[in-house]
Parts: C-alpha cells; structure tokens; sequence
C-alpha cells in the first residue's frame, strides 16, 4: 500500500480535505427552536446516507492549489482576531485557511444556547482574520475561499496565556495535548480500507457545530458531520483540557454501501526507529518516533504490549478481542536522552489511550505498519474495526473516551508489571576465550517493571515464552534487574527463513496466574541477516 497523501508528517504535512456539503443538506438554519444535539447531525447524516454520494469539487485559485507546505504555514490566524475573544470564556477559536491540499472550505457553525433553546450561526469566513506574512498573493483571490478546519486555544500551561491545545483539520484528522505537551499521533473520525490493496477511503468531515462556552465552563462540545463515498456519520466531541486533555467521542455511522474494512477510532502516528529495531547509523538520535507501541487492554482482562516496526513491506497484525476495555498507541520513555531531539522534542508528544463505553462486541483491533523512509510520513495505524456491521439504514454506535497523556504506567494495572522497554541485538555467544562470537542469532532484551516484581522472592517468577514455527529459540534466561527493582528477560532466537514473519509472545507467570503484560512481538521479513 502506498502512502497516502495524508500520512505526510505535521512537520511538513496538510493533510487533504473534503468540501463543504451541498446546500441541500448543509447549515441548520439561522435559528433552532430548541436545544441542539446529537441527534440532530444523526439525522442529517442518515438523510445523507440514503442520497448518492457527491464527490466535492475544488474552489482554490491557482495561487492557493500549487501553494507549497512551507509557504502554507506561514498564513497564521491573527491572534487579535480569535473567536470569542470578547466572551467570558478561557476558550479560544482560531481557524485554518484553505490552500494546497486542503482544496474545499468547511461550514463552522456556533451554537449559543439560552432558556433551553439553541440560536444556530455560521462563522462566516473572513481573510482579516489571517496573517499572510510575505506572501505575494492578490487579496482578491481569497474572496471565494473559506477555512480549512480550527484550533481550539486555552490557558493550560500557564494562567492567562493562551496555548493550542487541539487542531482540527484534514478529512476527520484532529489531534490534542495536554499540559506540557508538543503535539505527535492524531486521530481520526473513521478509517475505511487502511492496508488493503484497494485505494485507502479518507471520509472527511464537512460541518461543525461548536457551542460557545459559558464563563464558568472548563469543556468544549462541538458536533461533526462526516461523509465519504462508503459511509456517513454524525459525531459529539467533548474536549476537557488538563494534565491529561481528555475527549469524549460520541459516533454514529451509517454505512452508504459495502466496504471491505471499517475502522472504529483509529489513530496514526509515526514510527522511524527505536532500540528494537536497528537505527539509521548517520543520525544522533537513538530513537525516533511518535508512538513506540501498541497496548491493549482484552476484554479478558490480558494486558498486551507490541513493539511497533518500520518494515521493509506492509505488515498487517490482528488482536482478536471481544469486548476492548481500551487500546492505544504510546510513547513509552519519557526521558530526553532516550531521544535527544531539542526540536521536535519526542519526549514531549503524547500518547493516545481509547476507552471504549460499553459494550463493543465481537471484532480485532487491527495494526498497520507502513514502511517508511525518514519521519515525514505518518506510517503507523491503530483502529477497532467490528465482526459484523449493520444494515444500511441502522447506525453503528461508538462511544469512547481518548485520554492525551504522559503517564503511560498510569494506564496500566498497578498490579500488572509492565514492559518498559525492547531491545534488539545480533546473538552472540561467548567463547572460551572470552571474545564473543556473533552466530547469526537475533538478540532480544525485554525489561519488565513494576506490579509485583519488587515484592516477590527470588525464584518466584518464572517466564513463559513461545515462538512460531519460523524460529526457534536457542536461548532463554530470565534475571532481576537491581537498578529497576524489575526483571530482564533474555532471548536469543534463530530465524529459519528471513524473507518471512517470525511472532514472539512472553509473559511473566507466579503461582500459575500472569503477572505481566504479554510481549508480543514480531520480526518482519528480511529484518535479520541471512544464515
């Protein structure tokens, strides 16, 4: 599968976006006769989804179309000319200009309630709200165009001091931080056919609805309507800024026709190297990545942990889970030399933890792993994706919860020893006379930590580790390790056909009961030396 046009990074990435709807099915209208909700954009979007899909066509001068990423960053909204800068709300609106990619504007409506009704009001596009810096562009050429997305801005860091806290644009792309941290992965409204061999689908969202925050108020609601070619879907977003940014999302999607591959709140980010996995020998960092891992938490209560990969080829893993009690993709190590990058600050960028509210029912959580070049593409996908769909016409519902975070120990089980970190090395034995001789082996070091570990006598953890048929394993030591009060796991293994997958699972065991997450790991073809 190739890269598509959005997994280009936010370094040096604008993500493409879809228009606004046709006004047959556009704005609500200048007034609500009562309180605005959910159900409103449900039913736009069902209506929607009964009607032939229409492809958005394009509206940018030539100017704005063959605008180039560097010079599109440089139109920044004016601060001075925020929304609500005049209301008694900590919150802040700043908006996205078209250009380049982002070809056909979005309606952005304000809601305002009062006495139990909703007046309902688009925020007309306006170009005095843009810097353009030295841009050489006829200002008459912006007279038809309109914005691309929006920021939302408030004061998380510091008292009084505006900071952006969520961006929102491109298709159903948006992301969020919390206190402290640099924007890296994002999420999406909905994935559809991500790693098949048929062109992946970008549903986009075409109109917002944001509710104007009332003084005391330290959350932001908006609604989004989405469409695509397969699918429809009405969305309520709940963002609550903090130590850890939390959003509550609200789906309702309607399927237009069939699809080959649904995902339900999927997230991408960007994985270039890391310990597991040889690293680029001319640069200085030691790592590079947005996300270093997957994790999920089974509806059986198994904690899993896999090691994200760069391949040389598209690798797709399946987790069969009934019922997920949360996944996300982490970036796990949080200290500055892990990554030693002053300007994109990795350390810094959160990661994205998924609870689902309730019941899901029987599907996988899916990962997708693209290979990259360097770190400007987005080559790392997350998503749930059902067993079973609904019926044209019948909504699926999901409801979850995204927690933007740093704490990524705080997300795990206390009483659950988690796998701090993977390392990857050539095998290598020790000779009689004590020079070490590489046998063509793979090398992995797992460190568990925390749970129970520090508390267990010595002898009272015993490894359990399995390998599939395409290695085997020739060595396997499981020792404490005295600096993290944890346990080091110590695995040589030997890969019989490089030019295919090898899958690794271990977990630490104590009175027969798991203590551990389980490491699940794999060893892309051609990522070993040929024997």
């Amino acid at each position: 599968m190739l890269l598509s046009p959005f997994a280009v990074s936010w370094r040096q990435r604008a993500r493409s976006l879809v228009p606004a709807l046709s006004a047959a099915v556009a704005l609500l209208g200048a007034a609500h006769a009562q309180a605005f909700s959910l159900d409103d954009v449900t039913a736009r979007a069902k209506t929607l989804a009964d009607a032939p899909y229409t492809a958005p066509k394009s509206n940018l001068t030539p100017a704005f179309a063959q605008m180039q990423f560097g010079d599109y960053i440089k139109i920044q909204p004016k601060r001075e000319n925020f929304e609500w800068k005049d209301q008694p709300t900590p919150f802040r609106l700043g908006f996205y200009h078209q250009g380049m990619q982002f070809s056909t504007p979005v309606k952005i409506n304000e809601i305002v309630g009062s006495n139990g009704t909703d007046k309902i009001s688009e925020i007309k596009y306006d170009s005095s709200r843009f810097d353009f810096g030295d841009l050489k562009l006829d200002r008459s050429a912006t007279h038809n165009l309109g914005y691309a997305g929006f920021r939302v801005l408030y004061p998380i860091n510091e008292p009084g001091k505006l900071d952006e806290i969520m961006s929102v644009l491109g298709a159903s792309y948006f992301r969020v931080i919390g206190k402290g941290q640099v924007y890296g992965l994002s999420a999406r409204g909905l994935a559809i056919n991500t790693g098949l061999p048929v062109a992946e689908e970008f549903p986009a969202f075409r109109e917002f609805w944001i509710v104007r925050p009332t003084g005391d108020e330290k959350r932001l609601v908006f609604y989004a309507l989405l469409d695509s070619q397969s699918a429809t879907g009405a969305y309520r977003f709940e963002l609550s800024p903090g130590e850890d940014s939390v959003l509550k999302v609200q789906a309702r999607v309607f399927m237009r026709g069939p699809v080959t591959k649904l995902g339900i709140a999927p997230l991408t980010s960007m994985f270039l190297f890391g310990p597991n996995q040889q690293r680029d020998p001319y640069n200085f960092r030691p790592a590079l990545h947005d996300s270093n891992g997957l994790a999920i938490h089974a509806g059986n209560g198994e904690w899993i942990w896999r090691p994200l990969n760069n391949p040389r080829h598209l690798a797709l893993s399946q987790f069969q889970v009934t019922n997920p009690r949360g996944f996300g993709l982490l970036q796990r190590g949080r200290n500055f030399s892990q990554y030693e990058d002053l300007k994109d600050r990795y350390d810094l960028r959160p990661s994205a933890w998924i609870e689902p509210q309730g019941d899901w029912g029987k599907g996988h959580v899916e990962l997708v792993e693209i290979p990259t070049p360097d770190e400007t593409n987005d080559n790392i996908v997350a998503f749930w994706t059902p067993d079973q769909l609904p019926p044209k016409g019948q909504p699926l519902q999901a409801d979850y919860t995204i927690h933007w975070t740093m704490n990524e120990r705080g997300i795990i089980d206390r009483n659950v020893a988690w796998v701090k970190q993977t390392l990857r090395t050539a095998g290598e034995i020790t000779q009689a006379n004590l020079i070490r001789h590489f046998d063509g082996s793979t090398g992995l070091v797992v460190d568990f930590d925390g749970g129970p570990l520090a508390t267990l006598p010595a002898g009272a953890v015993t490894p359990q580790v399995s390998v599939s048929d395409n290695a085997t394993i020739i060595e396997q030591t499981l020792q404490p390790n005295p600096v993290t009060r944890g346990m080091r796991l110590n695995l040589r293994v030997m890969v019989k056909d490089p030019a295919k997958v090898t899958e690794l699972r271990a977990a630490l065991v104590s009175g027969g009961k798991a203590v551990s997450e389980t490491w699940s790991y794999q060893l892309p073809p051609f990522s070993v030396a040929k024997q």
